[in-house]
C-alpha cells in the first residue's frame, strides 16, 4: 500500500515509473497510464503466503532491459533475489542506486521455523543495502538500530498517512450494528494479515481479559491471512471482515473503539497512524511508528516490548475507564495530521535526486534539492 501510493505521488508529479515485479497467481489487468510501465518477472509463492509471490533472479534480462532504457536512478524496494538482481545489474550499468527497508524479514525466520537462519539472513540484508547508496527506513529507531548493525548510507522517509480518508467522521452505527455492537458497547478492532509474525494471539487474550469485565463488549478483525481459520475456530463469537480497501477500511477503523497493536516485527506499522487518524484509543508496545507517534497518556499507551502481561493490562485499563479512551481518541487525530502524503512524496524525490546528483561521491544525508520533472525512475 505505500509503494502504490509513492509511485502515484511521484506520477502526480511528472515524473515516469517503471515498476519490476513479479508476476503473482491471480494478475488484474493493469490500466494505461501515462508515464508507468510496468515489467513482470517471474515469480514463485511465498512460503505461508500462496497469494504472494517473490520475485526470482533476473540480473541478465534487467541489465539488458536498462542497457536499452536507461533510467536515472534505480530504487529496491524488497530484498529477495529480485531485488539482489537489480541492484547488481544496476552496478554493472553504473547507475545510481537506493534502497528502502521495509520489512524485518530477520525477525519473521523465528515465526515460520528458520530461526537458525536469522544471522545468515541478517548478513544477507546488511550485504545487498549497503551496495546502494542510500537506504531508506521509516523511523529514527530504526535508522539507530541498522547503522549499529553495520549498514551504511540510512536515511530517514518517514510513511503517511491519508488524514482526508482516516477520520472519525467515518465511523458508522450501522456498521456497528452489524457487528452485533450497541452505541455504548466497547469494540476492540485489529487491522492488519492474520499472521503469526504479528502476534495476533495476544490481541485475543487482551480481550479474553477485557469480556470478563464487559461481556457486551466485541472484536473485530479486519485482513485476512493464514491464521483466519484457527482464529475462527478459536473466537466464534469474533466478527471477521476480511480485506477491506478506501472508504470501507476507512469505516471500519473509525466505527472501533480500541486499537490492540502487539507485532514485535514492524518497520513502521502502517495501520497505527490510521487507527490514530481514525480518532481510536491505541494500545501498542513502543516500538516502529507507535514509538514515534504515540505520547503515552496523551493519545495512546505504549507498553515495554514483549512485556504481554502489561500489554493486556494497559488493554484493560483503556476498556475499564472510559474517561481516559475519551481522551485518547479525542486527542490523537492531531497527533498525526503532520504525516499527510505530500510531504512523503516530496522527502522520496528530494533523496533520489540527491543520490543522481553525487553518484559516485558519498551520500549527504540531510539537505533539500528542488525536483524537476525529467527524473525517470526504475523500481525493482
Amino acid at each position: 500500500m505505500t509503494l502504490g501510493r509513492i509511485v502515484e505521488g511521484v506520477l502526480q508529479r511528472g515524473h515516469a515509473v517503471q515498476v519490476v515485479r513479479p508476476r503473482q497467481s491471480v494478475e488484474h489487468t493493469q490500466p494505461s497510464r501515462e508515464g508507468l510501465d510496468h515489467v513482470l518477472a517471474t515469480g514463485l509463492p511465498l512460503p505461508g503466503y500462496g497469494d504472494f509471490r517473490f520475485g526470482l533472479p533476473a540480473r541478465a534480462r534487467l541489465t539488458k532491459l536498462w542497457s536499452h532504457q536507461r533510467p536515472d536512478v534505480v530504487h529496491v524496494v524488497t530484498e529477495g533475489p529480485l531485488g539482489w538482481s537489480a541492484v547488481a545489474a544496476a552496478r554493472k550499468l553504473g547507475l545510481p542506486v537506493t534502497s528502502s527497508f521495509h520489512t524485518n524479514f530477520q525477525s519473521y525466520s523465528g515465526h515460520y521455523g528458520i530461526g537458525l537462519l536469522r544471522t545468515s539472513i541478517e548478513a544477507y540484508l546488511r550485504k545487498l543495502h549497503n551496495r546502494t547508496q542510500a537506504t531508506l527506513v521509516p523511523t529514527r529507531a530504526m535508522m539507530q538500530t541498522l547503522q549499529a548493525q553495520g549498514y551504511q548510507n540510512v536515511g530517514l522517509l518517514s510513511r503517511g498517512v491519508a488524514t482526508d480518508l482516516f477520520t472519525p467522521t467515518q465511523r458508522s452505527e450501522v456498521l456497528r450494528k452489524a457487528w452485533g455492537a450497541g452505541p455504548d458497547d466497547l469494540v476492540v478492532i485489529l487491522v492488519g494479515r492474520l499472521a503469526k509474525e504479528k502476534n495476533v494471539a495476544l490481541v485475543v487474550t487482551a480481550f479474553e481479559a477485557i469480556q470478563q469485565r464487559h461481556p457486551s463488549a466485541k472484536l473485530v478483525f479486519v485482513g485476512d491471512g493464514p491464521m483466519r481459520a484457527s482464529l475462527q475456530a478459536t473466537c466464534p463469537a469474533a466478527v471477521f471482515c476480511g480485506s477491506r480497501k478506501g472508504a470501507d477500511l476507512a469505516a471500519h477503523y473509525a466505527s472501533g473503539d480500541l486499537f490492540l497493536f502487539p507485532s514485535l516485527t514492524e518497520t513502521f506499522g502502517n495501520v497505527v497512524p490510521e487507527a490514530l487518524a481514525s480518532g481510536l484509543a491505541v494500545v501498542s508496545y513502543a516500538c516502529a511508528a507507535a514509538l514515534e507517534l504515540i505520547e503515552p497518556g496523551r493519545n495512546g499507551l505504549l507498553v515495554e516490548p514483549g512485556a504481554e502481561s502489561d500489554f493486556v493490562a494497559a488493554a484493560l485499563a483503556v476498556a475499564q475507564n472510559a474517561a481516559l479512551r475519551n481522551d485518547l481518541r479525542l486527542a490523537a487525530p492531531a497527533s498525526v495530521a503532520h504525516l499527510a502524503w505530500d510531504g512523503i512524496f516530496d522527502g522520496f524525490l528530494d533523496t533520489l535526486l540527491r543520490v543522481v546528483q553525487s553518484h559516485g561521491q558519498p551520500f549527504a544525508s540531510a539537505g533539500t534539492l528542488a525536483t524537476s520533472n525529467s527524473v525517470k525512475h526504475s523500481s525493482a
